[in-house]
């Protein structure tokens, strides 16, 4: 597995990787919207910045895979113009318009309050990796014609933001959450595969991926968020720092102990590997649902003795 961190220009940067090896792109490039990074500010002219979307895109098609799927963030001013960039002048294949909806956000007094980023998926080809099963939820109930490995997770994702009173918070004003970018590479790579991250930032892609055991090649302009990065990456892992709270979900009516207890082992491996702090939660939900159910039955058969 291979961890590198590039310094410069992301257009610059892209030029550097050869053409067709990457097997997953996720971007979180800056929004326009005068955020300050250090040593760069995101303000552009409205036409500048369309030139520079048009130009990192480029070279992300480029060094893409045939078989490749690119993830962007984008707020709501410029998300419609990518689309078309993507689509229509470089003839990516859309796939998801995926909603990250998160609990607390900006407060206003006159609108309403944004709770939600976009994020855009498109594949290079209409024959892309996906692997379904590396991230399905937890189904509701048991049921024999159930898919237990679980369910889609769908296109509206709910993570937390990464507080500040969160012990994994680092020094950058847009740090995404561990467990999005977590869903991106599992549905989209396998084990030894090669993500890149064009707008690096505060290194999430390069954390989870080497979790995960992908290689990663991180591009980052400010040379500070260079060190953070590397700092990250040499702190011990203690689990991802989000998670989607159904990955705690115990399905219903798992009544029977030998199902039950295979399926709560499986549980632990397919939704909660990289969620050690959720076990916890998990065990709690399991007894108050199970042993607290059993022990009642056992009474109500006592009583009627």
């Amino acid at each position: 597995m291979k961890l590198n961190i590039l310094r410069g220009d992301a257009i610059q940067r892209l030029k550097d990787i050869d053409a067709n090896t990457v097997d997953v792109i996720i971007a979180d490039p800056p929004y326009n919207l005068g955020k300050d990074y250090g040593n760069n500010n995101d303000s552009k002219e409205f036409d500048e910045y369309l030139v520079f979307s048009r130009n990192w895109l480029k070279e992300s098609h480029r060094v893409l895979k045939n078989t490749g799927s690119i993830y962007i963030f984008m707020g709501v001013r410029f998300i419609s113009y990518l689309y078309t960039i993507l689509e229509r002048e470089y003839h990516f294949i859309f796939n998801s318009w995926i909603t990250w909806h998160y609990t607390q956000g900006l407060g206003k007094t006159k609108g309403f309050s944004p709770r939600h980023d976009d994020i855009l998926m498109f594949t290079k080809s209409k024959r892309f990796n996906f692997y379904l099963d590396n991230i399905r939820v937890p189904q509701k109930y048991y049921r024999s014609i159930n898919n237990m490995r679980g369910a889609n997770p769908g296109d509206v994702w709910m993570f937390s933001h990464v507080h500040y009173c969160n012990a994994n918070r680092q020094n950058h004003p847009t740090q995404k959450p561990e467990g999005l970018i977590e869903r991106m590479v599992l549905a989209s790579s396998k084990e030894g595969d090669l993500i890149v991250d064009p707008f690096s930032g505060s290194g999430t892609t390069l954390r989870a991926c080497q979790q995960l055991n992908r290689n990663c090649i991180g591009i980052e302009l400010n040379p500070d968020y260079i060190e953070l990065t590397k700092n990250r990456l040499a702190e011990p892992f203690m689990g991802f720092d989000s998670i989607d709270e159904r990955m705690e979900r115990v399905p219903n009516d798992l009544n029977d102990d030998d199902i039950r207890n295979t399926y709560l082992n499986n549980h632990k491996e397919w939704f909660l590997k990289y969620h050690r702090e959720s076990l916890e939660s998990f065990e709690k939900q399991v007894e108050v649902k199970y042993n607290s159910k059993k022990r009642q039955n056992e009474l109500s058969l006592f009583n009627d003795r």
